[in-house]
């Protein structure tokens, strides 16, 4: 098996864990037991693994695990905590880009090492994890994002659309796996290619 193969399965598996346990950490913080209820504060993966996205991580950047139960009716401000708590999971791959970039910008691991290697995977993946859930389509965490700053006829509106984009949003990357036609890839390369090249900026000094 490609030793790259290899490398993808640890970080993934930390890439994806930590973004749902970050969920569930700040939803307990602002008073929902849910997830720790479920037994879903935990950093075993296979508690938050989902198969189609973990699958979707080992082709490319973009996935995502099996979403952590939150209950609004526990926080004392509902839109703005649900928020917070979308915007966590996000946030956690950042900070893991960011650990894994920063030993690149102090020249902290051998270059063309397999710590490297995995280094650096870790880095594509947790700013690929990032951006792609932070895409305000349902059940992604930017549209809880969104919906926090929607009132009136624009949230019911936006309601209404999500009963259909994410259908359209599913076929298209259907679409690119069975057939390799690039349809989900040139929507999101023009978002995930600045992203990239500002975060080696910020944390590898590239």
């Amino acid at each position: 098996m490609d030793i790259l193969i290899l490398i993808r399965v640890p970080a993934i598996l930390i890439a994806l864990t930590v973004h749902e346990l970050a969920h569930g950490l700040v939803a307990k913080y602002y008073g929902d037991i849910t997830a720790e209820q479920e037994g879903r504060l935990t950093l075993n993966p296979l508690s938050h693994l989902d198969v189609l996205g973990t699958l979707m991580l080992f082709f490319g950047p973009f996935g995502w695990a099996k979403p952590v139960p939150v209950n609004p009716a526990y926080f004392a401000d509902p839109k703005r905590d649900m928020a917070l708590v979308a915007f966590a999971g996000p946030l956690s791959n950042v900070f893991l880009a960011a650990v894994s970039g920063l030993f690149f910008r102090f020249g902290l691991v051998s270059p063309g090492s397999v710590f490297a290697a995995f280094l650096y995977i870790s880095f594509m993946i947790n700013i690929g994890l990032a951006v792609f859930n932070l895409l305000p389509v349902y059940p992604l965490d930017g549209s809880r994002i969104l919906m926090a700053f929607l009132n009136g006829n624009h949230y019911r509106n936006y309601l209404a659309a999500m009963k259909v984009v994410p259908l359209v949003f599913i076929g298209m990357i259907t679409v690119e796996w069975l057939f390799h036609i690039p349809v989900i890839s040139v929507l999101l390369n023009p978002i995930f290619d600045p992203a990239v090249k500002i975060a080696k900026t910020v944390f590898m000094g590239n």
